[in-house]
Formats: structure tokens, sequence, C-alpha cells
């Protein structure tokens, strides 16, 4: 606090110890009065209306706080409390299993647990938590801070804690492992893959961190280099059904799916009604474009566990499925259960979404992708204003004159064709026509770039070297201090880094969407790049990305109102980037493939300069694994009804509209 006042959760704690638990209530209640959001005002006047002997306005107090935060983990362990001073041990184990998943430093979530699984005679379970507790207990004091620092998304805080724990223990594994946690989520990927790479050579028995090293290189796109981590995980215990399930999600995200398979039959050998092994098994067969067997897969998920929301919407994701009355009334009954799983509710929201919509019951449809959408956007960090602010200063460094001082910049290849733009644009229709071209690789949305974004955004300027609250701000102000020589080594080794997706062909498609946002820094690097723009009218680019459940790095999509600032914003830099590198980015009109498929396609090859070929033109007869949403609609021609679908849902799109309209 400024000026010295201490925090609310001091002032609150001081007046419990006084015994003034009134007096803490009522500072309460004037926060709330001033924020009715305030999570830590919420949590913190849970706690002393139990205290109070007032349990009905302590849940409610808590329903208030998980209705904004699904995930905090001290909420739930606040409940986990109150349902066991209130007798009721089963909701009281499920709340402190809750608090425990989501906040695993919270270690009177892990006693308090143990304590009532034991007295409920689920001793085997009861032990291992009784481990979880014992190995947090054997953790130095400052990791443990890290620990729960880490888990309410205090990143930054996370960060300098772990960081100066490390100057004093530089060896420490677990400090190690989870400094690259918080790199992760920082997006500096490669920074994480050292620390892990370095936390599993000095102690090569320490499985936590094992695995993380091969999250870490999952998330960097070197599947080779995780299916072999993960193939030696394996050999330690090959009957271990955790390594086994490792490995087959490796050897899937590979394009190994014969190995996948292989491994998912056996864990279902064990445990045939495993809902998460049928669910990733469906994951696979539905990349190989093997339809029917996917939606088996799904199907059998669901009945060995109804609530298993992943199932659900992994049906409705496919595009084409068709729910019957009876699967309706099924995920209605589950999306009444007051317990479900935050994620689970999530991902039924979003089916629920799409079955409705499919039976053209729009407002309800609308309301259920409303409701997923909201519980996504209440644990999202975006911050629409900074991510203007973000798209602007690209804008401010990336001028004519900073580009006609660098011409010539950057390593010479050909290779790569980027294409970017919005999700849900027709980048992967795009993708799936140049790849069906004998000389262009259809690859990945290659997180590369981004990555390089990242490592750019957090080291000091050289006017700022001394100064680490300037480091936030250095990309892409940092752009014009690198030399020649910098570019030319970013370029080689982002060649170098997509050989492993490459099969051959002289040119490849990178097609991560968010590329739009680093133009100049692609330009610089490689200049003979092709960068193509897949653009959708607006209306139905923005409605189509909020009815999709993305898994990460699309966090503007929560919302319409800032998936509409969004898509403003985009074009608003495209825009810039056709004045200051005019002829460098060609501009593809999704509705204009739909009327013209062959001129597009032509207009498309030209600009890449490759020769027609008319393989092109039938491009859903290319056999390839396409691993996103419009996996199963790149698989057929096109249908042209799709490009008009959100004017169904146009009388509830108002903030929407408004937003594209204030945005231009």
């Amino acid at each position: 606090m400024a000026n010295g006042e201490p925090s609310l959760t001091a002032q609150v704690q001081a007046l419990m110890r006084a015994g003034q638990l009134g007096a803490a209530r009522s500072t309460l209640e004037e926060r709330l009065q001033e924020s009715d959001e305030d999570l830590e005002a919420l949590y913190l006047l849970a706690v002393v209306l139990r205290y109070q002997g007032a349990p009905e306005g302590a849940q409610q107090t808590l329903d208030r706080l998980f209705a904004l935060d699904p995930q905090h983990g001290r909420g739930h362990q606040e409940r986990g409390h109150l349902m066991k001073s209130l007798g009721r041990a089963q909701d009281a184990i499920e709340a402190f299993t809750a608090a425990c998943r989501f906040n695993p430093a919270l270690l009177a979530s892990w006693r308090a647990l143990e304590e009532l699984l034991s007295a409920s005679g689920q001793g085997a379970r009861a032990q291992q938590v009784a481990t979880q507790r014992q190995q947090l207990e054997q953790l130095p004091k400052p990791l443990l801070v890290v620990h729960d620092l880490l888990a309410q998304g205090r990143l930054l805080q996370a960060e300098e804690r772990c960081r100066a724990f490390l100057r004093r223990h530089p060896r420490q594994v677990e400090g190690m492992r989870l400094l690259a946690q918080i790199a992760m989520q920082l997006g500096v990927l490669d920074d994480a893959e050292f620390l892990l790479e370095s936390a599993v050579t000095l102690s090569p028995d320490h499985i936590p961190a094992h695995i993380d090293y091969i999250t870490a290189l999952r998330k960097r796109q070197q599947f080779e280099k995780a299916q072999a981590q993960a193939r030696a995980l394996l050999a330690r215990d090959p009957d271990n059904v955790q390594f086994q399930s490792i490995f087959a999600v490796e050897s899937m995200q590979r394009g190994d799916y014969d190995s996948a398979l292989e491994q998912f039959e056996r864990i279902l050998a064990r445990l045939p009604d495993d809902p998460v092994t049928l669910t990733s098994k469906g994951h696979a067969l539905k990349t190989c474009g093997r339809y029917d067997e996917a939606v088996a897969a799904y199907q059998r998920a669901i009945q060995a566990q109804p609530r298993h929301g992943e199932a659900w919407y992994s049906l409705a994701n496919l595009k084409t499925y068709q729910f019957s009355s009876a699967q309706l009334e099924q995920m209605r009954a589950q999306l009444e259960v007051r317990d479900l799983p935050h994620q689970d509710r999530v991902y039924l929201c979003f089916a629920m979404g799409k079955a409705r919509e499919d039976e053209q019951a729009y407002e309800e449809s609308l309301t259920h992708y409303a409701e997923g959408n909201e519980i996504k956007r209440r644990q999202s960090r975006y911050d629409a204003d900074r991510m203007r602010a973000e798209l602007a200063a690209q804008q401010a460094v990336c001028t004519p004159e900073f580009f006609e001082a660098r011409g010539g910049y950057g390593h010479q290849a050909p290779d790569p064709i980027f294409v970017v733009g919005l999700p849900r644009a027709g980048s992967t229709l795009l993708e799936q026509i140049l790849s069906s071209h004998s000389q262009v690789d259809g690859t990945l949305e290659l997180p590369n770039v981004l990555t390089l974004s990242q490592q750019l955004r957090r080291r000091p300027r050289p006017d700022t070297a001394s100064d680490r609250s300037a480091v936030a701000g250095a990309y892409p102000a940092i752009l014009a201090d690198l030399s020649a020589e910098d570019y030319v080594r970013f370029g080689e080794q982002y060649i170098k880094e997509a050989r492993i997706h490459r099969r051959g062909a002289p040119r490849f498609v990178d097609k991560m969407p968010n590329n739009f946002r680093h133009i100049g820094l692609i330009h610089l690097m490689l200049p003979n790049a092709k960068i193509i723009d897949a653009r959708r009218e607006a209306m139905a680019c923005c409605f189509s990305a909020f009815k999709q459940l993305f898994a990460e790095g699309q966090e503007f999509s929560y919302s319409l109102h800032d998936v509409g600032r969004y898509y403003a914003d985009y074009v608003r830099l495209m825009e810039h980037w056709d004045r200051v590198l005019p002829g460098k980015v060609l501009r593809i009109r999704h509705e204009d493939v739909v009327d013209d498929l062959e001129g597009q396609v032509r207009r498309l090859l030209e600009y890449c300069e490759l020769p027609f070929e008319a393989q092109c033109l039938r491009y859903w007869e290319t056999e390839r694994a396409v691993r996103t949403p419009s996996s199963e609609q790149v698989r057929r021609p096109i249908d042209r009804g799709s490009t008009e679908q959100w004017r169904a849902f146009e009388p509830w799109l108002a903030p929407l509209r408004e937003a594209l309209e204030q945005g231009q």
C-alpha cells in the first residue's frame, strides 16, 4: 500500500486477532461497496462470516467469489473449512481437493484433506495426499511462497522471488523447475527448456522435472525430442499408465499416430472406461481423418463419465456432428450440477451453444456461448488497452525510414510462407490449398516468431540495462538497436528450427495467425518470405472466434466487445504494414475464395512465385494431419453457407458491432 498503509489483508487479520470481527466485516463491506469485484475482499469476508457463525452469508460470499474467479484456490480452501465446520465431510473433501488443484501450495488444504480422507475410510487416497503434503513440507519456504504466487497468477512477483532463491541455491532442482514454469507462462520457452534440461541433467530421477521438460519441448514444437524424452520416461516403468499416456500424447504431437493409438489401446486394456484416454484417442483419430472412429471414442468417453465436458465439446468441435435430443437432455442435466468442475462447464457450454445453434435456437445458443466465454474471461489476464498499446508501438517504431535504413538485412532464404490474420478467418483453408502444391509443405501454427518476440521483450536495451522496469517495454523499440548480424542469425535460427516440421519441399507454410503483430520483425530477419493476410468480413470473423473455444493464445475472443476491438486494431496495424512495406503482404479475403476459388488460387500461387497446379483446386483430397478447429471443414469442398451464419445471431450482437465501429 502507498504511504506505508497496511494491505487490506493485514488490516483485517489485525482486527480478527484483536477479536474485532464486526469491525473487520464493516471494513470489508465498505471495500466491496467501492468495488464489488474485489476478490481479496470477498475471500476475507467469507472467512470473517464463518468466524462470526454466519455460514449462509459465508457461502453466498464464496458464490460471488467463484462467479468472478472459479479457480480461486484460497476460496475453495475456505469453502472446505466452512463445509467441515457444518459437518458436511464429502463437500469439504471436494472443496479441499479443488483448493489443492488450483493452488498446490496450500498446506492447510492438504492437511485437512488427508484428515478427512482417513476419517472416511479412504486410506489409499489419504496416503497419496500425505505423500504430496510431505513433499511440500520439505520444500524451502521461499519456494513454497513461489508456488503460491504462481497459483495466484502473480508471475512477476513469483519470478523475482524464485530468481532471488536461485542466486543463493543455483543447483536446487525444484527452484529451477518453478522458474521454468514461470518462463513457460510468460512465453519465454527457450529459457524454460534450458532450465528443465539442466534440472533433468542434475537430477535424472526427478520425475516432475522430467515431465515438465517434455512439456517445454512440446511447446517449442520440438516434437521428435519430446517423444524421445517421453520414451525414456516410459522405459523407466513400462507399466506406468501416466508414462504411457505422456508417450502417447507426444507421439501424436510428432505425427506418429500409430504409436499414439497403440499406447492408448494399452491404457484402455487396463482402464477401459478412462474418459481422458478415450478423448485423447478421439483426438488422434480425428486428426488422422478417421471421423467415425473419433465419434465412437468421444461417445464412449461420455458413456463412461457423462460430466466429462471435453468429450462433449470434442463432438461439437467436429463442426459436422449433430447431437440427438437425448444427448441434449444429458448436457442440460450436467449443466445443472452445482459442483461441476469449471473447465467441464466451459466445455459443456460451448457444446450446448453449438447444439442449439444447429437447432436454430439462436438466442439460447448465444446464451451458452456467452456463459462459457465469461468463465474463461474471468480466468484470463487479457487487457484490451495493453494490447492496443502494443500494436500502436509497432507503428511508432516500424516507420518507412526505419525500414529504409535497414535495407538488405536478414537471412535471404525464400522458404517460408506466413499466413497471418485472426483465427477463424480462413487461414486453414489457405494452408490446405498451399500444402496441396507439390513444392509446399504444410506445417503448424509455429511459435518461433512469438517466442523470439518474447525474448526481445525481456532483453534490456543498451540505455536501460540497469533498469529492470524498462525491460517490459523493450520490444519493439529494441528492433532499432539490433545489428544486421542479429537479423541474419534470427532468420537462420527460424529456418533451422522449422526444419523438423518439413518433409522435403522447398517451401513451407507457417500459419500462426498472431504473427501479424510482428511483420516488421519477420521482414527484417526473412526479407524474402511471403506474407499472406487471411481476411474475413468483420462480423463473421469475430463472431466465429467468439463461439470457438481456443485452447490458448486467443484470449481476446472471450468477449464480444474485446474481439471486436481486437479486429479493429488488427486492421489498423495491417494498414500500417501496407503503407510502410508496400506490396509486401498479399491480402486474401475469405469471401472472395468462396466466390471464385480458381481465381484466388491463381492469385495466391502467382504471389508465392509458384506454378499453377490443378490439385490446389481440389485441396480436400490432400491427405495430411490438420490440427485446427477447421480440420473437418477443409476436408470437404467449400460450404458457401458458412459465410453468413453470424446473421442468425445479429439481433444480439450489438456489443460486437459497437466495438467494431468505435475502433474505426
